[in-house]
């Protein structure tokens, strides 16, 4: 978004239907739609404000603008969950497992996605490059990007010897087009249909090694939660780099289990000790414990798996799930999990990526009636810890349980039950408990910002998990 403010403008014309008038100042807020240089053609929306009301809306198509603003007021950018259509979207990178798409600077990133519509689309992707807080950096697309983005996806399978028909798409980034991604950061990769609507959205962050990051995991601090927290601490040693205000210029991202919804940002170093950062807080880097994820397994479609009590065979393949109950105030019991992420895997079988159907998933949930506005939901890194009606249990009076159902692609899957209250405040707690024996992952990662620099460089990470908990 753009802002100009021009001062005292005085009766005039510009054009044929536009007319100002005597005002004090004017705000014109000019706005990019869904800007796409594959076919040379944009919306402009330009809003003329006057004393807080809005004088007139003037629409442009085709368009080519030369404008001397001032840009401000940029708000962060969020991810967009994709249609119904579309199912699976991992990131893949040194393991088969999906997921969060933290690599090095020069490696390769693999997207790869489904479409159940059963058409082969065409899609398109683009890449744009955020600051820490992920709103937009200053840097133009040839400073971050080499080559070009706004490009189809070629590298598409349909799907063999299955019920539910779907496209497989891969995108490898370098590629022929894109040859590759320059500086570090954050980024998002935003997938468009031939309609020039966006689909999706996912981050991805890309760091090199300029830094040593230590992560250790204990115990919380504060004696209150000491039984159901987790505290990171963190010590950068930056022998063989130089920082300038390290107190200011440096921040940090920990993020347990690969969700970036519950990660804690704007961390400041506590102090520093030589050439070391130390975060050693009480409450500013304690993430609740959680517990070990819920899994099934749905490899073999044509019989009861692990965790799944039943299949039925309908236009597609059905499985139910054993009934579960929720774990909050009862003894902890280690469960081994993958933190949340998931693995396609199919019996008898050659390319899992296009020979794995889908099935029907049914969830149930043993729990009282919610009467006070709260809602629950069934996530995991399957659908990106998102909360949306496809994922929302609803309570079945007959049988006394909260349900639901959504196409999953054959494999191992991790999942958690989850509440929000009325308000939407996520608990992610009020289904599994939170125990400080919980293994977790954490990752660190460490940011800076030179003296003078445009945009937010990524020059470290560390991971820990929590197996060896200590006080």
């Amino acid at each position: 978004m753009l802002i100009v403010i021009v001062k005292r403008f005085y009766h005039s014309k510009i054009g044929a239907n536009l007319q100002i008038y005597n005002t004090d100042f004017i705000i014109i807020v000019i706005k990019f739609i869904r800007y796409r240089l594959r076919k040379f053609y944009g919306v402009i929306f330009v809003y003329l404000y006057f004393s807080n009301c809005i004088l007139m809306t003037l629409y442009f198509k085709p368009f080519l603008v030369l404008l001397f603003v001032t840009a401000f007021g940029f708000s962060q950018v969020e991810e967009v969950n994709p249609p119904n259509y579309i199912k699976t979207i991992a990131f893949k990178g040194s393991t088969n497992e999906s997921q969060l798409p933290i690599i090095k600077l020069g490696e390769p990133l693999l997207l790869e996605f489904d479409a159940l519509s059963g058409t082969e689309p065409d899609f398109y992707y683009v890449i744009e490059h955020y600051n820490y807080d992920w709103t937009p950096s200053n840097l133009v697309k040839s400073e971050y990007l080499r080559g070009f983005d706004n490009q189809r996806i070629q590298d598409y399978k349909n799907s063999f010897n299955t019920y539910q028909i779907y496209s497989h798409y891969m995108l490898q980034i370098p590629n022929q087009q894109t040859r590759g991604l320059l500086v570090t950061g954050n980024y998002l990769i935003s997938i468009f249909n031939d309609s020039d609507e966006l689909v999706f959205s996912r981050k991805f962050m890309i760091y090199e090694d300029l830094v040593n990051v230590g992560v250790s995991v204990k115990r919380s601090r504060d004696v209150k939660y000491i039984d159901k927290k987790q505290s990171v601490d963190i010590v950068i040693n930056n022998s063989n780099f130089n920082f300038n205000n390290p107190l200011e210029n440096v921040k940090s991202l920990i993020i347990q289990n690969n969700n970036l919804n519950t990660a804690i940002s704007n961390v400041k170093p506590q102090y520093t000790l030589g050439n070391q950062l130390i975060y050693k807080y009480t409450s500013e880097t304690s993430f609740w414990g959680g517990n070990e994820y819920l899994y099934f397994e749905n490899k073999d479609v044509r019989a009861a798996n692990a965790r799944v009590q039943f299949i039925d065979l309908q236009d597609i393949y059905h499985s139910y799930l054993f009934i579960n109950t929720p774990r909050v105030n009862q003894i902890y019991t280690y469960n081994p999990d993958i933190n949340g992420n998931f693995l396609i895997t199919a019996v008898d079988t050659d390319d899992v990526s296009i020979e794995a159907d889908y099935t029907m998933v049914h969830f149930a949930l043993q729990h009282p009636e919610l009467t006070n506005g709260e809602a629950l939901y069934v996530y995991g890194n399957f659908n990106n810890y998102a909360l949306e009606s496809d994922n929302q249990l609803k309570y079945n009076s007959e049988s006394g349980l909260y349900e639901c159902a959504f196409r999953m692609k054959q494999g191992f899957y991790n999942y958690k039950y989850v509440m929000t209250d009325r308000n939407g405040t996520l608990n992610e707690g009020a289904i599994s408990g939170n125990y400080y024996q919980t293994e977790n992952n954490y990752k660190v990662l460490v940011y800076y910002r030179d003296l003078g620099a445009r945009y937010d460089r990524l020059i470290g990470m560390g991971e820990a998990t929590s197996v060896d908990i200590s006080n």
